[in-house]
């Protein structure tokens, strides 16, 4: 039974063709399977509970005619961009970089804008250039492609009231106003602006009536909870103050590293609940420290039951800032083991991503950056350690700069993998992406043979995010480039592993993130936690996606504590579903 009302439906896909597919899992004692079998088992138990499937919405949209490339049996990730009707690209504005802002490239974002159960692809066009010599087309705007629920998408940019050359570096989606629709947060060399979602399709454009028009070189932003009421809080992750006549630099760097500008405090709005903010950045602790944000990596990292945030930052110590419950932040970065490198020093940190890699029910981290990388392990004392070359990533990732980065289970055999996408730092030089598989006892082995034909290919990489999209259980990639045409890549390396995905739906807004998930499935207890899954310079799936290995475990229990207060439990709820799941009213 469950403390809350709680209304539950079902999406049911049929099961992939036989393969190794893995999903990516949520922090703390998170296993895919076991945050998937809660929801499941919630669908089936609870009183005022009801289960309905959606395979007359997947049906009639599949039926229509699309000419994506046949998944290959025993295949890794296919390339289905310009079939999928993605034209979206990034144009350098000269013929070779010539300052750090043009470096930094542009992000995307996922998310349901339209409600119809499948994720709509916004893209970015990245920040203004500031050199005076640059081409005047090649800030080409953002672009906001429709989830058509065949595998393809329309480009509705037109139709959505924001204008086709609204520029931004970063995007974030949440439904700020808790109405149940998926707003837009596009960060951008300011000022940042947010866009209320009509519901319809379009949206009203409400930066500074809301007040988070944050002014500075915003390169991140992530929705949370900071004081666990459901009301979805923003921290905003600011970069540097571009100076056009700093001429500080080496000639073969072609342009001055970030250590040559001033650092831009990051800020953080509260939400006050009626659609409006609340700049909390001195009082909440957050501007006692200043670094170089490039990316932001939300979860409850110290289990005290709220959601802290840990910051990459670019040239500068790397931050972990721990929540006392009530929304006041203190630093704890270099204590915990997680401010510097491998090495002791301090790296050009690019994206974060967290996540249970050794399945002890301890969140670690991981993060990308211009030399090795960094894969911190959390210790039972609340520590981290840095065990990135025990662990075999940085063998793999050494010769590159990383920029995106992400953790995801892309066989479904419930172990945490690693995507990295790299590229030149001061040249439009390509390189090959990397994938790499968990095998357990906190290892990675090079699977870029089992991830196909894209992996030998060469991009400029810059933001990477993580998505089922199509809606069939398994985790599938969108990757931008420097002055080239982003990626989409379909996950083919479908499998026998079974999986689930939860979805849940919060009273006080759309993504309840701070949710804590319990799941019991033969005897074993898996957590999750619903987060933001904010990337470099964008988000992934927020839905709760978990890979449970080759046998389809019915789950017996599956225990949900909103933020706020209240749960709900559910039972009996079966694999390979994705299962949504509301907050009773």
């Amino acid at each position: 039974m469950s403390a809350n009302n709680i209304h539950i439906s079902g999406f049911f896909y049929p099961s992939p063709p036989a393969s190794d597919r893995r999903l990516d899992r949520p922090p703390p004692r998170l296993s895919g399977i076991w945050l998937l079998c809660l929801l499941l088992l919630a669908a089936c138990s609870a009183e005022t509970a009801r289960v309905s499937t959606r395979d007359d919405l997947a049906g009639a949209r599949k039926s229509e005619s699309v000419s994506l490339p046949d998944p290959v049996a025993g295949g890794g990730f296919k390339d289905v961009t310009l079939g999928a009707g993605i034209r979206a690209r990034h144009h350098a504005p000269t013929p070779d970089l010539t300052n750090i802002i043009d470096a930094v490239g542009g992000g995307a974002a996922f998310g349901d804008l339209d409600g119809d159960g499948w994720l709509d692809l916004v893209v970015a066009s990245g920040p203004r250039s500031p050199d005076p010599d640059g081409a005047p087309d090649a800030h080409q705007g953002m672009r906001l492609y429709r989830n058509l629920g065949n595998g393809t998408f329309e480009d509705v940019t037109d139709r959505t009231g924001i204008p086709a050359s609204t520029g931004a570096v970063a995007i974030a989606v949440g439904d700020v106003n808790g109405d149940g629709h998926r707003d837009l947060y596009l960060a951008d060399r300011g000022p940042n602006r947010l866009f209320i979602n009509r519901g319809d399709g379009s949206f009203d454009e409400a930066s500074s009536a809301s007040g988070v028009a944050d002014p500075r070189f915003s390169v991140g932003a992530a929705f949370l909870d900071i004081e666990d009421d459901g009301d979805l809080d923003l921290y905003v992750a600011n970069y540097l103050e571009f100076d056009p006549r700093e001429d500080n630099f080496f000639a073969p760097d072609g342009y001055p590293g970030p250590l040559s500008y001033k650092a831009e405090g990051d800020t953080l709005y509260r939400n006050r609940g009626d659609g409006t903010f609340e700049d909390v950045t001195s009082s909440s602790g957050i501007g006692s420290v200043i670094g170089r944000g490039m990316s932001i990596a939300t979860a409850d990292f110290d289990r005290d039951g709220d959601t802290d945030i840990f910051v990459a930052n670019d040239a500068t110590a790397n931050f972990l800032l721990l929540n006392d419950g009530s929304g006041l932040f203190s630093e704890n970065g270099l204590v915990a083991g997680v401010a510097m490198g491998v090495n002791g020093e301090q790296t050009a940190a690019m994206a974060a991503d967290v996540g249970d890699l050794d399945g002890d029910g301890l969140l670690d981290l991981a993060v990308s950056d211009t030399s090795y990388g960094a894969v911190y392990r959390q210790t039972p004392n609340g520590g981290f350690r840095d065990e990135v070359m025990g662990s075999g990533v940085g063998a793999l990732s050494g010769q590159y700069v990383s920029w995106g980065q992400n953790l995801l289970d892309f066989d479904n055999d419930g172990r945490l993998d690693l995507f990295v996408a790299n590229g030149g730092l001061h040249h439009l030089v390509g390189w090959e992406d990397l994938l790499m598989r968990n095998v357990g006892d906190f290892r990675f082995e090079d699977a870029t043979e089992a991830g196909g034909s894209y992996f030998a290919s060469r991009n400029i990489g810059r933001s990477s995010i993580v998505a089922d999209y199509d809606n069939d259980g398994d985790m599938d990639l969108f990757v931008t480039s420097l002055n080239g045409h982003h990626v989409l890549l379909r996950n083919d390396i479908a499998g026998r592993d079974s999986w689930v995905m939860l979805d849940l739906v919060g009273r006080r807004s759309r993504d309840p993130f701070g949710a804590q998930v319990q799941m019991q499935i033969a005897g074993e207890t898996l957590g999750g936690a619903s987060r933001s899954r904010s990337a470099y310079l964008g988000q992934g799936d927020s839905r709760l996606h978990f890979g449970l290995g080759p046998e389809d475990r019915s789950i017996d229990r599956i225990r949900i504590d909103w933020p706020g207060g209240g749960s709900s439990v559910v039972s009996n709820v079966a694999p390979r579903q994705i299962v949504r799941i509301e907050e009773g009213l």
